[in-house]
């Protein structure tokens, strides 16, 4: 079973149906008692950071999610839930993240239309686990306005161009984190989220 956070802005129905189709039982969740049972942990979100960090914080989850991460349980962050792991986001007033990863999400500053909305295409650096057997140039369908600008380099899974070549998913031991929406990604996006059921350990 995989805990899917429930922090009150979360698109969890069509997480929760596309985690099913990968083969996933999955239960909708904000328990940190279930989170610590859970085989894996996928944390998403839609809307804004500021108040997704404050959810967070204020159902006590931010200190069980790291708590897990730690302990090498296999997570997926989608959307939101890849901004969070970062140390700021420049939204608002600005936002402490969660810093698991040192780094920034920041907004895009070009001439194009904001948000970045609709299908776009990954180019792989680092695959993982959960990019495995992605065609390089596969497409994947967005929704944001801002993106993360990691320090280490290293972490990096793919890059996407819209204006600007940024950072489109991360990719670090048992963590993975996407800016995109594999749920809402036809095929491909159920081929990460299959490769994604692959690492849990039960």
């Amino acid at each position: 079973m995989i805990a899917l956070i429930d922090y009150g802005m979360g698109n969890l129905g069509s997480v929760q149906k596309g985690l099913e189709r990968a083969g996933i039982d999955v239960r909708i969740t904000d328990s940190p008692a279930v989170i610590r049972d859970a085989a894996g942990i996928v944390l998403p979100g839609v809307g804004a950071l500021v108040a997704a960090l404050e959810n967070i914080r204020g159902k006590g989850l931010d200190q069980v999610i790291m708590e897990q991460i730690r302990s090498g349980k296999p997570f997926l962050g989608i959307c939101l839930g890849l901004q969070m792991l970062f140390e700021y986001g420049e939204e608002g007033q600005g936002a402490e993240g969660l810093g698991l990863f040192k780094g920034k999400v920041v907004r895009f500053r070009h001439d194009l239309k904001v948000p970045h909305m609709g299908w776009n295409q990954l180019r792989f650096v680092n695959r993982g686990e959960v990019g495995k057997d992605i065609p390089d140039g596969a497409f994947f369908y967005f929704v944001h306005s801002y993106y993360v600008e990691p320090e280490d380099e290293s972490i990096v899974m793919t890059r996407t161009d819209y204006g600007i070549d940024f950072v489109s998913s991360i990719t670090k031991d048992n963590v993975t984190a996407v800016q995109f929406h594999p749920e809402k990604s036809q095929r491909m996006g159920a081929m990460l989220l299959e490769n994604f059921a692959r690492t849990l350990k039960s």
